[in-house]
């Protein structure tokens, strides 16, 4: 089979799922690399197409095994894959659709208007592998499906539940209902991630907010706790996904007592 080029008809059709209105309107999205692609497939009736060139199809065949893969070449898969140095294989996938009422204890994620998709892919994979049983990504935050964000998930978007909820005071209040403490995550909290692990060790779900200006405040004052990361050196405030990930794995910990 000779490998499709940039200018086929079905690559450029692809091509165009690298816009959030196309996403959405199809409900389709593109999964970039091997890892997102077994993560997909791993979903069933999730992949809907493969595209891979040569090299990749045999680098990635452990990954692929049986399934169909439409080869293209090194120009269609430049166009495809949202990376600086394409893996050589992505998937044309259907889009999750996780309810807000599959998220549920004992540690979830609420992310308030996280903008940044790698921030939230992050999340999401920090999610993954301190354990958490789901993330919500609510009110502004970044398209789950955005290229970026599902490539710094490294595949833990298909096997993670991530809801999608437009009022973030709707996501507090299903995790609430769900009998979460919900845990707010600012530098002026009371209470000390550090010495807390009473407090951690509840079912929790924790409120992460936007990169620049934090969590609204109408949206803190419906957390139980607000808690603060000590900072030791001159950093005035950490990376938004490297707050998660250390207080995602003090709940882990606090909970595996």
């Amino acid at each position: 089979m000779t490998p499709l080029s940039a200018a086929n008809a079905r690559v450029k059709e692809a091509r165009k799922l690298s816009r959030r209105s196309v996403r959405t309107e199809r409900r389709l999205f593109v999964a970039d690399g091997p890892k997102a692609v077994e993560g997909a497939l791993g979903v069933p009736g999730c992949v809907q197409e493969i595209f891979a060139t040569e090299a990749g199809a045999e680098a990635y065949a452990s990954v692929l095994a049986d399934q169909p893969v439409t080869l293209v070449d090194d120009r269609a898969m430049a166009g495809l894959s949202d990376s600086v140095t394409p893996a050589g294989v992505v998937a044309l996938c259907r889009f999750l659709d996780v309810p807000l009422a599959d998220i549920s204890g004992p540690l979830v994620v609420v992310c308030a208007d996280v903008r940044d998709p790698g921030n939230a892919g992050t999340v999401i994979r920090c999610a993954d592998a301190a354990g958490a049983s789901g993330v919500i990504l609510a009110g502004d935050s970044v398209d789950l499906y955005n290229p970026k964000t599902i490539r710094a998930s490294v595949g833990s978007a298909f096997h993670l539940p991530v809801a999608i909820e437009r009022d973030p005071l709707a996501a507090v209040k299903a995790a609430k209902a769900a009998g979460l403490t919900v845990l707010a995550a600012d530098m002026h909290g009371t209470a000390d991630l550090f010495t807390a692990d009473e407090l951690l060790a509840r079912p929790t779900a924790w409120l992460m907010g936007n990169e620049a200006w934090g969590i609204p405040a109408e949206l803190a004052a419906e957390a139980d706790e607000i808690v603060s990361i000590p900072i030791f050196g001159k950093a005035e405030s950490l990376n938004l996904s490297t707050a998660a990930a250390l207080c995602l794995y003090a709940s882990a910990r606090a909970q595996r007592r």
